[in-house]
């Protein structure tokens, strides 16, 4: 319904209209027809005013939903890059203690933290640490991802 007001002349609720002759309205130069009414109190025929309009609301609730999602992004998104790194990381110091091991045993050839530096690097990560004890070795790889250091220790030998 129109909410407009009584100077426009149209009141929403026929039992609140103040009853007026004819002849009072032409005197108040009020337009007489309901299509006149609504033009002039700037209502629509749906009953929305035209003070009042909502016309537009969507595309703010629209734009307030992609910043919402935005910024959750901007949170998630860090905290899911290091997850991924820790992973990788992990993987990288495993690989390396593995390596070193086999090393140190003597399955192959050489020094068992050149060895596990060697495949550290190729896992995109640096070595932190080595630890030699006999036949076990412990390597602890890093990697620096946005700004946060994500490390990874691994021990690799023989059964005891």
């Amino acid at each position: 319904m129109c909410h407009c007001d009584s100077a426009c002349g149209w009141w929403a609720d026929r039992a609140a209209r103040p009853r007026t002759s004819r002849i009072e309205l032409r005197a108040r130069r009020w337009p007489l027809n309901r299509l006149e009414w609504l033009r002039a109190c700037a209502c629509t025929p749906d009953g929305a005013s035209g003070g009042t309009s909502d016309a537009g609301s969507g595309s703010v609730l629209a734009i307030g939903l992609v910043a919402g999602m935005v910024s959750l992004l901007g949170l998630v998104l860090p905290f899911s890059l290091a997850i991924a790194a820790r992973h990788t990381v992990t993987a990288a110091a495993d690989a390396a203690a593995l390596a070193a091991a086999d090393t140190a045993i003597g399955i192959h050839a050489g020094f068992p933290c050149e060895r596990a530096a060697q495949v550290v690097e190729a896992n995109g990560a640096s070595l932190a640490g080595c630890t030699v004890d006999g036949l076990v070795v412990t390597v602890e790889a890093a990697r620096a991802v946005i700004g946060l250091t994500v490390s990874a220790r691994a021990t690799a030998g023989p059964a005891r």
